[in-house]
């Protein structure tokens, strides 16, 4: 008989499914890899900057030697670009590894954590990682809904995932609601926004979270270099809180949590201006081919300010597996998202145009 090894609430967890790889589509279906397009997992179109080549190619005859484990020159730029403390920043493996520190350093099995329905597939992730008790508040037009959110907090909540914008449904949430909503939360319950998609804002939408922080002990805001400075498979990203809560994080953040190539890499990609610019750019450019497209087909879709756009592929309850397996056949990779509870739902990344148009032409086949 099998034994049950470790904890109930770990046994519980699905795992993480990111999007397919190019090479296993490629062998499920017969298909050369040049011809297939992966429009899944919200990655930048353009690759990685040339900036970031040079600095990693520079960087590489150290790499016999562990990497710096405190960051300090990347602690440096992050310090100069956004005008805050070096210990405020945590360095993270990823923005994953700050929503996962947050929640192991602050929460204890048994205590809640609150989050919105249709947010990012991390925060439950977590929350069950450590036994504690999810609250999921309904989601109010595919986003978040803070007022009840702030409504759903109880006396043994300890942390508070808000996502601007949301992954998966590209929702946003303008300043001064999350401002208003961070000064509501009581003092002990510490919010996490994470901003993963934020560099894709429009002007008018920008507000400084980053402000916020040196008013409020209990916030940590999120960012990610895997977007729009298109460092995904480096694994790098950063939180910005006081340091009362970096303390924290960074008793239980593993020693060496982020390698020497990403250290280099991130730092030339922040000064990059010129490419952050083209990504955004491309990234708009996008959104209205991908959303003419749909009005053209008649297709319902979540209006969005990050780099993907989720689509409703039809009505019968499996109308999302469907459509993502005839696109799959057809060398397009995109995201179900029956994970979330929206499975008539598929989300598409935004792309190159050529490759938003062969999204659109056999998306337009399936349908037919």
């Amino acid at each position: 008989m099998p034994m049950n090894f470790g904890p109930d609430y770990v046994r519980a967890i699905a795992p993480y499914q990111g999007g397919k790889p190019i090479s296993e589509v490629a062998r499920e279906f017969g298909l050369q890899e040049a011809s297939i397009v992966k429009l899944a997992s919200n990655e930048n179109p353009l690759g990685i900057p040339e900036s970031a080549k040079q600095a990693m190619m520079a960087a590489l005859e150290d790499l016999s030697r562990y990497p710096d484990s405190n960051g300090f020159d990347l602690k440096a730029a992050i310090s100069a670009k956004f005008g805050v403390p070096t210990d405020w920043i945590t360095l993270g493996n990823g923005s994953n590894d700050i929503l996962e520190l947050a929640a192991r350093s602050l929460v204890s099995p048994g205590q809640s954590v609150v989050y919105s329905q249709y947010s990012f597939a991390v925060y439950p992730l977590a929350t069950q990682a450590i036994g504690a008790r999810a609250i999921v508040v309904a989601a109010k037009d595919f986003g978040h809904d803070l007022p009840a959110m702030r409504a759903a907090i109880t006396e043994d909540t300890r942390l508070v995932f808000v996502a601007n914008p949301n992954n998966p449904t590209g929702t946003f949430i303008d300043g001064e609601q999350i401002a208003a909503f961070i000064r509501s939360v009581p003092s002990h319950v510490v919010i996490v926004l994470d901003e993963a998609y934020t560099e894709y804002l429009s002007p008018s939408q920008r507000y400084d979270a980053f402000a916020w922080v040196a008013q409020h002990p209990n916030l940590i805001v999120s960012r990610s270099f895997s977007k729009a400075y298109g460092l995904a498979g480096l694994r790098i990203g950063f939180g910005i809180a006081q340091p009362g809560l970096t303390d924290l994080m960074n008793r239980l953040r593993q020693p060496f949590n982020v390698n020497s190539l990403a250290q280099a890499a991130a730092i030339a990609a922040l000064q990059d201006e010129a490419f952050l610019k083209k990504s955004a750019e491309i990234n708009a450019q996008g959104y209205r081919q991908l959303t003419a497209a749909f009005d053209q087909m008649g297709i319902t879709y979540v209006p969005s300010v990050g780099n993907f756009v989720l689509f409703r592929a039809g009505d019968d309850d499996n109308a999302g597996a469907k459509v993502n397996l005839a696109l799959l056949k057809q060398g397009i990779i995109v995201r179900p998202v029956g994970n979330y509870g929206l499975p008539q739902w598929l989300r598409v990344s935004i792309g190159l145009p050529e490759e938003n148009e062969a999204f659109i032409v056999a998306l337009k086949s399936v349908l037919a």
